[in-house]
């Protein structure tokens, strides 16, 4: 049994400094209380664990036998106490993300730089995941907070904070143009050619939820794993494109795709910051959600 830790701390510095003096202006203790907590040490284990010297004390062979256990157990804890300080004061340690490729690009990224440039001594690891994913991670404790897309289910243990809107729009390219600047109805696309994500994101899942409350049943042409292939389908007049506008703006802007047009508009989406209930966040991931909010003041 380790007994009174105490007196293994004022035994490591009476080594260490070679010194009862030295150990007590080290621990701004009386040297009457360094004596005591050595002697109750001595009584505890049934050896003398020092002897006197010219100068001070020195070790006698069972004490240089403790203390070379001692040593490194306490810098050991020293150098933990160090590390929980670098965390404590960002200099090191680690966040944990879970994001999409779409919210990763146009919401989260820009702050990611920020906050490396200023705290270069956290290691940020993102978790590349559609929404479902990033939700089951963070359930899980496998992710400090998540970048999710709406809709996904509310539930009690997860925080949800909007942050950005989003909008889903249908895109063509030139073998659509008479549909250009025309308004028309949903039903419409039952009859198109679409070019859809697949079925495990929020994004079909909204789409096909919408639809559905319209009385719009459609069955894609192409069910694709990311909206910038959907975006280079469409450009190639393979069907019509259903993304969030984000990734066609360019497109969009010059000319090579256009936008559909409709008699009812379809509802906005939103960006969310995910977090858990179960727990508070470590200081570098508080500190990014800290920059990330500062953001959009």
């Amino acid at each position: 049994m380790v007994g009174n830790l105490e007196y293994f701390k004022v035994f490591y510095y009476t080594a260490k400094l070679g010194s009862v003096t030295g150990a007590a202006n080290a621990l701004s203790l009386s040297q009457p209380a360094v004596s005591q907590s050595l002697k109750a040490l001595e009584m505890s284990l049934g050896v003398t664990l020092f002897q006197r010297a010219s100068r001070g004390v020195r070790l006698t062979g069972e004490g240089q036998l403790l203390y070379a256990y001692v040593e490194k157990g306490y810098e050991e804890i020293e150098r933990g106490v160090e590390k929980v300080r670098q965390m404590l004061n960002l200099e090191l340690g680690e966040v944990h993300i879970g994001a999409s490729d779409m919210t990763l690009r146009f919401y989260l990224l820009p702050f990611l730089e920020a906050f490396h440039e200023r705290y270069p001594g956290i290691k940020v690891i993102v978790a590349n995941a559609p929404t479902p994913e990033t939700l089951k991670l963070l359930r899980a404790g496998e992710i400090d907070f998540g970048v999710v897309s709406t809709p996904f289910p509310e539930e009690g243990d997860i925080r949800a904070e909007p942050v950005r809107e989003i909008e889903d729009v249908f895109v063509a390219g030139r073998r659509f143009i008479s549909y250009k600047n025309k308004m028309l109805d949903l039903q419409e696309l039952e009859k198109l050619p679409l070019i859809c994500l697949e079925g495990s994101t929020s994004t079909r899942a909204y789409m096909d939820a919408y639809l559905a409350e319209n009385g719009v049943w459609v069955q894609p042409e192409f069910e694709l794993s990311t909206s910038d292939m959907i975006v280079q389908f469409a450009l190639r007049s393979l069907g019509i494109g259903c993304v969030v506008r984000d990734f066609a703006t360019e497109a969009l802007d010059s000319g090579l795709l256009f936008e559909l047009r409709f008699n009812k508009m379809i509802p906005k989406r939103e960006f969310c910051v995910v977090t858990s209930r179960k727990g508070p966040l470590g200081a570098a991931a508080g500190k990014l959600l800290e920059i990330m909010r500062d953001g959009r003041e």
